[in-house]
């Protein structure tokens, strides 16, 4: 019987890297995990106690350190190193020393053979996954980034606390960067399948209070937030990374926010930012372009013009 074993290869064994690779071995997502760091004795320790987790899982997951030979025959790889922003910086002030890291990590992975699917969550990744793109020249649906999607899952835990109701029966996204200037497409977020604009204007005075303005504002500096209490986030992008992850080897068809590659969606160019897109086992098979209202198009259109000023800090 032929069997192809599921690898992926985690680049970054810090906070965030040890939460996704927590996340997928739990899962059980695939048979063979590498984890790179540029301090290998922490990705060994790493390795050593996910591996004892086996014990306690349903499925098996070979696990070890490795370098960046290894990501020769890897399905995914997923990068996580990058500096974490000090207190007082966004995720934008990151941008020049996050460049350099990433110079050497696509250097070194694709000096390996490597002809699998980049995850990015390295920040600002929206500009990180565009340089990924263009250094890796690999084609624009093998380089994908967790963009918005852990904001659009923060706007759903927002909306279900005010609504009553399971995060997973509310739909929408927040679109465009991962960070502060992200705008929501409220004329898409539906609860239970029925429009919120809808919901607002028949029910007035029991959500009365409720600012949309706010909310966006309460998404976007939810990292933040968390960030002041703990230093910094992780479990959230960790189990995002690996739920990306999943979608692809499971060929799910799956719509999510992610950062990708515009060419002409949206009206909008050589830009990678946070949009619906259907994943699947090649990476990502279409974006979805919402309709836009014509605010909701000058909101986007502003953030990915932000993010196009910071681009060219480093030359893009």
């Amino acid at each position: 019987m032929n069997r192809s074993t599921r690898k992926i290869a985690i680049i970054g064994a810090g906070l965030v890297g040890s939460s996704c690779a927590y996340s997928i071995v739990n899962q059980g997502i695939c048979e063979e995990l590498v984890l790179i760091d540029i301090n290998h004795e922490r990705a060994v320790g790493e390795a050593m106690d996910l591996s004892h987790c086996m014990n306690f899982t349903n499925t098996r997951t070979k696990i070890y350190a490795g370098t960046y030979e290894d990501c020769k025959d890897m399905d995914i790889v997923i990068v996580t190193a990058g500096p974490t922003p000090k207190p007082g910086q966004s995720r934008l002030d990151t941008l020049r020393a996050g460049a350099k890291i990433m110079e050497s990590v696509v250097s070194g992975v694709m000096e390996s053979g490597f002809q699998g699917i980049f995850l990015i969550a390295s920040n600002p990744v929206d500009i990180m996954t565009y340089q990924v793109w263009k250094l890796s020249g690999l084609p624009r649906n093998r380089v994908i980034g967790t963009g918005t999607s852990l904001d659009s899952s923060r706007l759903r835990t927002i909306l279900s606390e005010i609504f009553e109701v399971d995060p997973r029966s509310i739909h929408g996204y927040s679109l465009g960067q991962h960070g502060d200037s992200q705008m929501v497409a409220w004329s898409h977020v539906t609860v239970g399948g029925k429009p919120i604009l809808q919901i607002l204007e028949e029910q007035k005075e029991r959500f009365a209070d409720i600012d949309l303005d706010s909310i966006v504002e309460q998404t976007a500096k939810a990292g933040l937030e968390i960030s002041k209490r703990k230093g910094t986030t992780y479990y959230g992008t960790g189990n995002s990374l690996a739920y990306i992850a999943r979608s692809i080897f499971n060929d799910d068809y799956r719509v999510m926010a992610v950062s990708t590659i515009l060419d002409g969606e949206y009206g909008e160019y050589e830009i990678c930012t946070g949009v619906p897109a259907i994943i699947t086992r090649d990476g990502i098979k279409e974006i979805v372009e919402l309709n836009l209202t014509e605010a909701e198009e000058s909101q986007f259109a502003q953030s990915n013009d932000i993010l196009r000023d910071y681009m060219k800090i480093i030359g893009y």
